[in-house]
């Protein structure tokens, strides 16, 4: 199904930390839907599914067809375990980027992007997508011409001004270097600026492969800032703009900072986007949070919307990234009507709302959260900052106490309430970190949007006897065809 613009209709969303994984993507694009995979630190998804054994062969496979072969080759080095590591032994880590990365990260971060839409792109020629956060902002050149290598159809870019991406995207293109400007907290005006540079000639010299130009689609939550990407000199391709009831992370609220009961944050009529005003731009736009029915598809299409993005009902098909433990919990509570999910304001290092499920053994559970042991083992979140011996240091607020407001200077009030994305995504996915002191692993953080309407009528409309519905039922269901 193609909106009346000839593009697709559908955006599958890009959620969480490998939870939109390549086999979601893959099984969406197959259907003429936007397939789309989550760009965030698959540098490390990828190093711990080569620990894993990888299973199916599927990243070794990829990694044949990387442009370069020197850089597979070191890369299946540093991480395959033949037969996987034994689950009582922790996964080795990636180094943390900086401002400044050595090259072998740099290398793995390309490889692992180029794999991930390799193999969501591979056996068919529906449109694949990549989502990256504007809040992790190191690794994108890296991440980006990765996926560019594999053949990207669109970049995705949300939580933060992505205003810098489109020219950025189109220098890559040319295989030319490319620099980012870098936020770093305590700088001045008197200070020299700070940039992220990626040179892809760094990669392989002179030989480097032909790639297009993917579309880039901005995501936004007012239309204040569609209309100021609009008028850059490359403006972006389109818009994903994003309601506040979508999951994982949301703009704050436009007017007063102002709190519910919970501790959530209170939206009103000035975080509205005026769609009216959206249209005139004339970019394509599609909606996001609580549009994941046949009634908000057609309602968006009514609006002028080239369609909706879907994360929610994607999130608990069988293809999504979730482990199945963690569906089966989920999906029961959807069904007794038990299900619940807060925005928090203090949980996301960003200090954007991040949506909780609320999940028994989960990072949502109290004592789970408290009784776990603060740890900054990824540092995808960390942020930069001036020094007071002028250099630059980073640091999270859900890093231990200690270091960060003993060490770095960070003000303690900032830790209160800050869980780990980073390790809680991960084990979300499948993918937990093991703590040989303590003998456990990292606890997942299961994020999703509010509302629940959309998978409670997929179950319900489900033929066969497997515990979940599909990539397919999902883009059926949306489209009015009857169960």
């Amino acid at each position: 199904m193609a909106s009346n613009t000839g593009l697709p209709s559908i955006i599958q969303g890009g959620m969480g930390v490998a939870v939109s994984g390549w086999p979601l993507a893959n099984a969406v694009a197959r259907r003429g839907q936007l397939g789309v995979v989550s760009g965030t630190i698959l540098e490390v998804v990828m190093a711990r599914r080569l620990q894993l054994g990888d299973p199916g062969g599927h990243v070794r496979r990829a990694l044949e067809q990387f442009p370069f072969a020197s850089v597979s080759d070191r890369v299946l080095d540093a991480y395959f375990v033949p037969g996987g590591k034994d689950s009582t032994r922790p996964f080795k880590n990636v180094r943390t980027f900086t401002v400044d990365p050595d090259l072998a990260l740099q290398e793995l971060t390309v490889a692992a992007n180029f794999v991930e839409v390799f193999l969501a792109k591979e056996g068919h020629d529906g449109p694949v997508g990549i989502n990256y956060l504007r809040k992790i902002e190191i690794p994108i050149p890296f991440s980006v011409y990765g996926a560019m290598l594999a053949g990207v159809d669109y970049v995705i870019v949300g939580a933060g001004n992505p205003k810098d991406m489109p020219g950025m995207i189109s220098r890559l293109a040319r295989s030319e270097a490319v620099t980012l400007p870098l936020r770093v907290q305590g700088l001045t005006s008197s200070d020299d600026a700070v940039e992220i540079r990626f040179d892809p000639s760094d990669l392989n010299g002179s030989h480097l492969p032909v790639v297009d130009r993917p579309d880039f689609l901005a995501i936004v939550a007012s239309v204040d800032l569609a209309e100021g990407l609009a008028q850059l000199p490359e403006p972006p391709d389109g818009f994903i703009v994003e309601a506040p009831s979508a999951g994982g992370h949301n703009a704050p609220p436009r007017g007063p900072r102002v709190t519910d009961d919970l501790g959530q944050p209170v939206y009103d009529e000035r975080d509205d986007v005026d769609l009216a005003r959206l249209v005139e731009i004339g970019l394509p736009f599609w909606l996001a949070g609580s549009f994941g029915t046949p009634q908000g598809l057609q309602q968006a299409l009514a609006e002028g919307a080239a369609g909706v993005q879907v994360g929610t009902a994607f999130a608990f098909c069988e293809e999504s990234g979730l482990t199945s433990e963690l569906k089966e919990t989920i999906v029961g509570q959807v069904a007794d009507g038990t299900v619940e999910v807060r925005s928090d304001w203090r949980a996301s290092p960003t200090g954007f709302p991040f949506r909780i499920v609320q999940v028994e053994g989960s990072i949502s559970d109290e004592d789970v959260f408290l009784n776990r042991r603060r740890v900054c083992d990824l540092g995808a979140l960390r942020v930069p900052y001036k020094t007071d011996n002028d250099l630059i240091g980073y640091r999270c607020p859900a890093e231990p106490l200690k270091a960060y407001g003993d060490v770095k200077g960070g003000r303690v009030q900032n830790t209160e309430g800050r869980a780990c994305l980073c390790n809680g995504l991960l084990a979300t996915a499948g993918l937990p970190q093991y703590r040989t002191a303590a003998g456990v692993e990292e606890p997942p953080i299961v994020t999703a949007g509010s509302d629940f309407e959309g998978v409670r009528a997929l179950m319900d409309r489900k033929r066969d006897d497997g515990p979940f519905y599909s990539a397919r039922d999902v883009i059926d269901y949306l489209a009015g065809v009857p169960a």
